[in-house]
């Protein structure tokens, strides 16, 4: 049997799932006394005080039985009803009319009513409506007579402290629980927001704490971010040399090829530009994700700009979309260099881009479709990693590229907790690439 249907109804948070592992037993426990309590207490304790309180009943209309006139009744049940602290005197005529009365949260209320009449069959009425005593209207063959005695000769005497006190202690334990979960659940917690910051190309102070288990968790991920940033920092520092250095010779190239006057000359200058070009990819690749501090901007300003920009340039490109208004955190430099990125290859690879954002209160979406031949669906895992050149699907005549341009938008995408989306363009025909960020 599957309880798939479950995962819908269950609560998201780990701090609302331990309360649930936490107070459902607790509830549960509870229902159980509650139902095994009423039934003992509530009903059979109940039904034994009255039947007995019953036949002391039945013992004093005995004698009233016995009495010629309604003045006899006192004399001749004093010797019972005294011992008995039971009352008895006559009562109007009207009363065998009256209904069998009861507060509404007199629980065992009922089972004396019931008891009452089973046991006693001459009683007309039982009135509970006094808490501390019962009043029986009684038919006898002098009319009706009523008799009262104390409540708690049929039900135990404040018989909810049972309840009042399991459920006030129940709250108690579950409070102090609770204080104690939290204190076991911070160190998750504080694990998951450093997690979530590395993830979104941030370093916070965290050290591992808690118990055996999560501390060996958190310093596992202290290593493994250790390991991370050593990997990120030798990729930079690789890459910015190698960069750096190329820079020179193509320099001094470029010099002597400006001394030569020949028709040659051209196609040389273009291979030295080509080359200036893949060197400039290399350093963005480097900077990634790290480029720039987190600032609030406003989306929608920052893509106008943007597009702005590449029109001065000389580009064919179009804001179509502009939707949503608020501010969000970014790392400004380095998103303007992914979507100048996919602005770019969407403008090589076609006749024009559109651009378009949409911010609304779950997420901030930056998408770019061009008019190009795109890329196979199977194909956008390989597109989007480093070095990766799709021949078959992007032309690669219309410019120079080393394969970073995508990857950059991934890492970048990623670093600021969001994911670049490959599709078709349902409106261009081509590539539809989309940086998605969860707000």
């Amino acid at each position: 049997m599957s309880f798939q249907w479950l995962k819908n109804y269950m609560p998201r948070g780990i701090y609302a799932r331990a309360a649930l592992i936490l107070l459902l037993p607790v509830v549960v426990v509870q229902l159980v006394v509650s139902v095994v309590f009423v039934q003992d207490h509530f009903e059979d304790v109940t039904r034994q005080m009255t039947t007995t309180t019953a036949r002391e009943v039945h013992l004093v209309l005995l004698r009233v039985d016995q009495a010629q006139t309604i003045a006899d009744i006192a004399d001749l049940t004093a010797d019972i009803a005294g011992p008995l602290n039971i009352s008895i005197k006559p009562a109007p005529k009207a009363a065998i009319d009256e209904l069998d009365r009861r507060l509404w949260y007199d629980f065992s209320g009922s089972i004396v009513i019931s008891s009452m009449h089973e046991q006693v069959a001459r009683v007309a009425v039982v009135d509970l409506l006094a808490r501390r005593m019962v009043r029986l209207i009684v038919t006898t063959h002098l009319g009706p007579v009523e008799i009262i005695f104390d409540r708690r000769r049929v039900s135990a005497a404040a018989p909810h402290q049972l309840l009042v006190n399991m459920v006030f202690f129940s709250v108690l334990t579950t409070i102090i629980a609770i204080i104690y979960m939290r204190n076991q659940l911070r160190p998750i917690k504080r694990l998951a927001n450093a997690a979530e910051a590395f993830g979104r190309g941030n370093t916070i102070a965290y050290s591992p704490s808690g118990a055996t288990e999560v501390r060996a968790a958190g310093t596992a991920f202290v290593d493994m971010r250790n390991r991370i940033e050593r990997q990120i920092e030798t990729r930079t520092l690789m890459l910015s040399g190698v960069s750096h250095d190329l820079r020179t010779p193509l320099t001094r190239m470029r010099l002597a090829l400006s001394m030569i006057e020949d028709e040659d000359r051209i196609p040389l200058e273009r291979d030295v530009d080509d080359m200036q070009g893949m060197i400039d990819a290399f350093l963005s690749f480097a900077k990634g994700e790290a480029e720039g501090e987190p600032s609030v901007i406003d989306p929608i300003a920052f893509v106008q700009e943007i597009v702005t920009d590449a029109q001065r340039g000389g580009q064919p490109v179009t804001l179509v979309v502009a939707e949503g208004e608020g501010t969000v955190t970014l790392r400004a430099a380095a998103m303007r260099r992914a979507l100048d990125n996919l602005i770019g290859n969407a403008v090589r690879y076609g006749t024009r881009a559109e651009v378009s954002v949409r911010l609304s209160d779950k997420s901030l979406r930056f998408r770019i479709e061009d008019e190009g031949p795109g890329i196979p669906s199977d194909r956008h895992a390989e597109a989007r990693r480093p070095f990766t050149r799709l021949d078959r699907s992007r032309n690669q005549n219309k410019g120079s590229g080393v394969g970073l341009g995508l990857a950059i938008a991934t890492d970048i995408a990623r670093a600021h907790g969001g994911v670049l989306r490959l599709g078709q363009s349902d409106t261009l025909g081509g590539l539809r690439a989309d940086i998605v960020i969860a707000r």
